[in-house]
C-alpha cells in the first residue's frame, strides 16, 4: 500500500515506499504535457528520491526552466493540473506550487543555472551515494519529527545544519571530479 499525502504543518516520517519513483515518474509525465518545452529538465527530489530513506510522504520534484519571468507562463497550466500555486514562498526565484489536501506534490520550478537548482541535485545524489550519510540523516529527522512534530519550519530549521555540512561535502567530491577531467 502506497503512503502519500500529509497535511500542512504536519511532521509525520514514513518508511521509504519503493512506489514514489513511480509516482514521481507518472506526476512528471502529466507536467511535461502540460508545460511543453518550458521545462529543460525534470527531477525527484528530496528525502522520497532517496531509497532507503525515511520521508514525509510527499513527492518532490525540481523543474529546470530558462528564466524564472519567462517561467511564469508555466503557471496557468500547472494549476489546471490542480496545483496550488504559492508564489515564491519564501525562496527567491522560484516558482512553488503544492498539489493535494492532504499534500501529496510539491513542485519547485528553479532556474537551471541557479544554486538551488543544483544543490538540490547535488544533496540528492551525495545522499544516493552514501548509505551511511543517508542512515544518519534519517536518525536525525526521526528525533526531529518527534520533536518538532507540529512545527513544519522548526524541524526544517534543525535539519540545516546536517544538509549544510552534506552539501559541503558534496561539493567537494563535485571539485574532486572536475579535477580529475
Amino acid at each position: 500500500m502506497v503512503v502519500l499525502g500529509l497535511e500542512r504543518e504536519a511532521i509525520r516520517l514514513v518508511p521509504y515506499d519503493p512506489a514514489w519513483p513511480r509516482l514521481y515518474a507518472d506526476e512528471r509525465e502529466r507536467l511535461v504535457a502540460a508545460v511543453g518545452d518550458l521545462f529543460l529538465d525534470v527531477q525527484h527530489i528530496g528525502s522520497t528520491s532517496v531509497p532507503g530513506l525515511s520521508a514525509k510522504p510527499i513527492i518532490d520534484i525540481a523543474a529546470a526552466v530558462r528564466d524564472f519571468d519567462e517561467a511564469a507562463a508555466c503557471v496557468a497550466p500547472i494549476v489546471a493540473l490542480g496545483y496550488v500555486y504559492r508564489g515564491e514562498n519564501g525562496i527567491a526565484r522560484r516558482h512553488y506550487f503544492t498539489r493535494g489536501s492532504p499534500t501529496l506534490f510539491h513542485l519547485h520550478v528553479l532556474e537551471a543555472r541557479s544554486l538551488d537548482w543544483h544543490e538540490h541535485l547535488l544533496f540528492r545524489d551525495y545522499l544516493r551515494d552514501h548509505p551511511d550519510v543517508v542512515a544518519e540523516y534519517a536518525r536525525l529527522k526521526e528525533g526531529l519529527a518527534r520533536r518538532y512534530a507540529g512545527d513544519r519550519a522548526g524541524y526544517t530549521d534543525a535539519k540545516a545544519p546536517f544538509i549544510r555540512r552534506t552539501l559541503t561535502l558534496a561539493w567537494a567530491r563535485e571539485a574532486e571530479r572536475a579535477a580529475g577531467e
